[in-house]
């Protein structure tokens, strides 16, 4: 893909403390949902040694597999590459720069939860996303909301 397309699309970072459990969910969504229509990046203040395995679970039952996943240090590049920057629980920790949009979704944080504890928060993190999505990249046509593969 040319590097022009990648800087006509928008760019969306998730950040919590960890990146093991909200922002990996948030990503994955985005990611799944999005397509080549959005930009995602996710990453931790203070990122965990691998993904939260019940994330993981909760998430192979939406059908999205994010096993591979690692957690990412964020970093002032990242936050300046992104459009809009998403805090999940990562306080002041985050660089703020001019002209970046700033959203803080309060959600619980799955650490050390059960998979059944995880469900609830994975699906207001689809909620949430599916809301993000329609507004910085409408559909341009039906089918969008399969994800990626219903444009294959």
């Amino acid at each position: 893909m040319p590097d022009t397309t990648v800087a006509s699309v928008p760019s969306v970072l998730f950040v919590c403390v960890h990146n093991a459990g909200r922002s990996q969910m948030a990503a994955a969504f985005l990611t799944h949902l999005a397509g080549d229509r959005v930009q995602v990046r996710s990453a931790g203040s203070a990122p965990a040694a691998g993904v939260n395995p019940a994330v993981v679970a909760a998430m192979a039952e939406a059908g999205i597999d994010i096993a591979a996943e690692v957690p990412k240090v964020l970093t002032a590049e990242a936050v300046q590459a992104s459009d809009v920057v998403i805090t999940m629980g990562c306080g002041d920790t985050c660089p703020v720069f001019p002209g970046k949009r700033y959203l803080d979704w309060e959600l619980p944080d799955p650490a050390g939860q059960g998979v059944e504890a995880v469900r609830p928060i994975r699906d207001e993190i689809e909620r949430r996303i599916r809301g993000l999505l329609a507004e910085i990249a409408p559909a341009s046509q039906d089918g969008w909301s399969r994800g990626p593969e219903g444009s294959r």
